[in-house]
């Protein structure tokens, strides 16, 4: 896998911001209660991402150290205004479905979090790709959350409902227990497949078979093992 696409893969899965670094939670558990909600934050975010990494890595080595964060926010607040003018003129139903979530954009910590760790040390075109890699991350992360809750407390799929007469849905899931709930959930699904690919690595390097009740080997292993 080039390093290319390997921004794209940690994105979207070993890096996913939302299942894995737990960023951006505040708008996953706040509009993630219909899966056009998700799809709509999600491309949005993406957009504002994928500019304001191109931009600071573009000015990285102009932007004093000592400034750098005011002029991150500026590039992102610039971004995020021209992004909710948009929204609002050809799209005004996810505008005022999103609300105040979009200008949150500017200080979602996804955004800074990718301009300090990766644009302001990366050259162009891998912080583009970086970029691209987290907001489909964030995007699928909320198109999922938002699509789960939706069929469970409403009883729809993208507006269409499929439950019938007489059975009602559970209300819950579209309240904050209930995102909450769902995340948890696709946290706990991350977290086993990451628990079964620490098992093969152990297979692999170590000849361990995966199960400590059973296994029979002293457990020695270096801490670069350990980390991988």
């Amino acid at each position: 896998m080039n390093k290319y696409m390997e921004r794209l893969y940690n994105g979207l899965i070993k890096e996913n911001p939302t299942m894995i670094l737990m960023l951006g939670m505040c708008p996953t558990l706040a509009v993630s209660t219909r899966a056009m909600n998700g799809i709509g934050m999600g491309i949005s975010t993406t957009a504002v991402l994928i500019v304001s990494n191109v931009v600071i890595s573009l000015l990285r080595k102009i932007i004093p150290d000592d400034v750098r964060l005011p002029c991150y926010i500026v590039i992102v607040a610039s971004l995020v205004t021209v992004t909710e003018l948009l929204i609002e003129a050809y799209f005004p139903s996810v505008y005022e479905a999103l609300g105040i979530y979009i200008p949150l954009i500017v200080v979602n910590c996804i955004i800074l979090g990718r301009a300090e760790a990766y644009a302001n040390k990366h050259d162009p075109v891998l912080s583009l790709m970086d970029g691209i890699g987290m907001g489909l991350g964030f995007t699928v992360a909320l198109t999922l959350a938002g699509a789960l809750r939706e069929m469970l407390g409403n009883g729809s799929f993208f507006g269409v409902n499929f439950l019938p007469e007489g059975v009602e849905p559970i209300g819950l899931f579209v309240q904050p227990p209930g995102a909450f709930l769902v995340i948890a959930f696709f946290i706990i699904i991350m977290n086993v497949i990451g628990i079964r690919t620490r098992q093969r690595q152990l297979v692999e390097s170590d000849g361990c078979d995966g199960c400590c009740a059973t296994c029979s080997l002293v457990c020695t292993k270096s801490e670069e093992v350990k980390n991988k």
